[in-house]
């Protein structure tokens, strides 16, 4: 996770991004360290080890709070780099982060990916696919930040089957990252089936969590613009498994839906709401989940 330093609205993701708002309190920063501190500390209390480096001043990079997008870590040892859309995004991308790591964990190659930048293709990370790890699944919502020949190209280094589809919010835009509208767990899926408009895709995406003996619970378009598809299935270091979420996403599920997901671990929340509301990204877009090898 990394620990904001200037936080604030990116001019450069808006456009596609509806979820963030423009918001010119000057306390914008403070008030995001605080959510973060306070969302790392709640992190460690339930037993998750919990790596955070300290963002930069220089460059300026308002939206580093969200590093899945830029970075994935995978059980094999390999470390995949994404190309991103915004230039002022690119700059998140640090050596330095992964050299940090590699003191703990065992790094075998990184697959650098940002080349596609070049020809205007990206793949933004665990945001634009939402990765069923166990089952070697991407799911992946193809918009201007995710475009199919990065995911295929990323699909064929890893062994993962692509399962791509359209999904747009109820004003018919394109939503700009699957990990909003979708949050797979071993034994659950939480997903917003109506903005899958088309319903072939529809039908794909519920044969596969079917076939991967998946609950489906599904949310509504509101309780996606509250980011309840944005959660993470961690495991703490005593391996109790938990689900990560922010106050926003846990508060927006109904009585019977928290039921649902409490079968399959603890949920795990705290507020972030400067950071949704500015930021556009809720609790799983701030966690780059390391699956990295442990150094003997």
């Amino acid at each position: 996770m990394i620990r904001p330093v200037s936080f604030g609205f990116n001019e450069q993701t808006a456009g596609s991004n509806a979820f963030q708002n423009r918001d010119d309190n000057s306390n914008v920063q403070a008030e995001a360290l605080k959510e973060f501190d306070g969302f790392v500390n709640t992190l460690r209390n339930n037993g998750i080890n919990v790596t955070v480096i300290d963002d930069t001043k220089e460059p300026h990079t308002p939206d580093s709070i969200f590093p899945n997008n830029w970075v994935s870590f995978h059980a094999d040892g390999n470390i995949f780099l994404y190309p991103m859309q915004a230039e002022n995004r690119r700059l998140e991308r640090r050596e330095d982060i992964i050299n940090q790591l590699e003191d703990n964990f065992t790094v075998h190659r990184i697959e650098d990916l940002s080349r596609f930048e070049i020809e205007g293709k990206y793949l933004e990370g665990t945001g634009s696919m939402v990765l069923d790890r166990e089952n070697k699944i991407a799911y992946a919502s193809i918009s201007p930040r995710t475009n199919k020949d990065v995911l295929a190209g990323f699909c064929r280094q890893t062994g993962y089957q692509p399962i791509t589809f359209s999904a747009f919010d109820e004003n018919g835009q394109a939503i700009y990252h699957t990990n909003v509208l979708m949050g797979i767990g071993s034994k659950f899926a939480v997903v917003c089936l109506d903005s899958i408009t088309d319903q072939a895709e529809q039908d794909e995406v519920l044969a596969s969590f079917k076939a991967t003996g998946k609950e489906v619970i599904n949310i509504s378009f509101d309780q996606m613009n509250h980011f309840a598809g944005n959660l993470l299935e961690v495991k703490s270091i005593g391996g109790e498994t938990l689900i990560v979420m922010s106050q926003t996403a846990y508060n927006s599920f109904m009585e019977k839906q928290k039921t649902a997901l409490s079968k399959y671990g603890k949920l795990v929340y705290a507020d972030i709401s400067t950071i949704e509301r500015v930021g556009g990204g809720s609790a799983r877009c701030m966690m780059a989940e390391v699956h990295l090898p442990i150094s003997s």
